[in-house]
């Protein structure tokens, strides 16, 4: 768009999926809605709030669409602001899956939906209460005034009657009456989606993934909610406008340049948006898979996303000609951004949470140690002289190392010197527990993948 065209606007029915908090069932209630809706034949496209990998995989099987993800501090309103348009031309429905409770973070879920008019879904597991439903409904609707509303979905119920129990314990008036009750889900294994320490089970990794989302869509069936078509969700209709200031112009700081990408079950999560953004800067990707061996494809620079190096820890260890071609190109000057799980395999061994050493590839000097509990978390930004890079860190392990960091994140939130995460860097080799949105900044993305050095 144009900086001087005139503001326009697209209209489409938009939820948010929320809960009290994590471990609700927000993830597969999301999902179930997506492909529910996605099978009868309607545009849905779904997004995800917050920094995330694994849940934008299972709505991306539901919907059969890209899902990128959305937080008003990472990835900014004006990138929000134009998806959320770009999809309403598009879409008959929009979901956004949000993120830990529905107050919880800064900013929070509540905090997109009060800023997009995205009417909140809560998903309540209901397991084990009966009463207590009623008052958590009402508060999570009416904490945060101006809070956009569609209803309350009780999840993992055990009966009928305690369904009924659920309903009867909404305060009464409008609270009872549609769109506010929209059902209840029974319990059933059949649709759960497995989880690891990192969040849910990688959704290609599960030859039943699509059945347990058609499971899910299935028991949704039986409720108000998933009764709805599309002249019942225009109840939750937004307007919603495009950014008045258009898109800005990414520079083609990487043109001419051919950016090799590990794509495999170790190394994936990398961001849509981050490969959107190399190719915005005008380089070529290409892909290739450690897992099996590959060698480099001809690049000038290399990612290494992170991802699952821990699990595949000992075929890693064989990949020979992935790890060779590596050095060579390491050795050769040319530029490698490797993080998280991307960082893990260039140490000299990983040991797993059982205590048993993994041989690793050992371009950097170390040992890699998983932890039993979470070593970091949270959003990190990263100031280089092109521009602050946004992301954050999530990570189960711990690197001891003789390297010293050539720089250091800092967390959003602020805290004491040193509390970021470090960067190191062997040639033209930069490597970081930070997982980056590149976005964010694209000239301070492209430094990523360019020889000068990064300070």
């Amino acid at each position: 768009m144009r900086p001087d065209a005139l503001v326009t606007t697209a209209s489409c029915p938009a939820i948010l999926v929320a809960a009290p908090a994590s471990g609700q069932g927000k993830t597969t209630a999301t999902a179930a809605l997506a492909r529910l809706h996605a099978r009868a034949g309607r545009r849905v496209r779904a997004f995800k709030c917050g920094p995330d990998f694994l849940d934008p995989m299972w709505l991306e099987l539901a919907t059969g669409q890209p899902v990128h993800n959305m937080d008003l501090w990472m990835t900014g309103e004006t990138d929000i602001r134009a998806r959320l348009h770009a999809a309403a031309q598009e879409a008959d429905l929009i979901i956004v899956e949000g993120v830990m409770g529905l107050f919880d973070g800064e900013p929070s879920a509540a905090d997109l939906a009060r800023r997009f008019g995205l009417h909140v879904l809560a998903v309540i597991d209901a397991s084990a209460m009966a009463g207590t439903f009623g008052a958590l409904a009402f508060g999570l609707q009416h904490y945060r005034p101006g809070l956009p509303w569609a209803g309350v979905l009780a999840n993992r119920v055990g009966s009928e009657r305690h369904a009924q129990m659920l309903l009867d314990a909404l305060p009464e008036g409008d609270a009872k009456a549609p769109p506010c009750w929209l059902g209840a889900v029974m319990r059933n294994p059949a649709f759960t989606l497995p989880e690891r320490h990192l969040g849910l089970t990688v959704a290609s990794e599960l030859p039943d993934a699509l059945a347990r989302l058609d499971a899910a869509a299935d028991a949704l069936l039986d409720t108000p909610l998933g009764q709805m078509d599309t002249a019942a969700l225009a109840r939750w209709s937004v307007n919603f406008e495009a950014p008045t200031l258009g898109t800005p112009v990414t520079p083609p700081l990487l043109a001419g340049k051919t950016v090799a990408v590990a794509r495999d079950a170790a190394f994936c999560f990398a961001y849509a948006a981050n490969v959107n953004t190399l190719r915005a800067l005008g380089a070529q990707v290409v892909f290739f898979s450690p897992l099996t061996n590959e060698p480099l494809p001809a690049c000038d620079a290399v990612w290494l996303p992170g991802g699952y190096p821990e699990l595949h820890a000992e075929t890693l260890s064989d990949s020979h000609a992935s790890r060779d071609s590596l050095m060579a190109h390491v050795e050769a000057g040319r530029p490698v951004w490797a993080e998280c799980g991307g960082m893990m395999v260039l140490f000299d061994s990983i040991v797993d949470t059982q205590g048993q050493s993994h041989a690793a590839w050992g371009l950097l000097p170390g040992v890699v140690r998983m932890q039993p509990r979470l070593a970091a978390l949270g959003p990190q930004k990263l100031e280089l002289p092109a521009g602050e890079l946004r992301g954050h860190t999530f990570h189960y392990s711990r690197c001891e190392t003789a390297l010293e960091p050539v720089l250091q994140t800092a967390s959003a939130r602020g805290g004491a010197a040193g509390s970021g995460e470090a960067v190191y860097q062997r040639h033209a080799l930069r490597a970081s527990y930070f997982h980056a949105w590149m976005a964010s900044s694209p000239a301070a993305a492209a430094a990523l993948f360019l020889p000068e050095a990064l300070t």
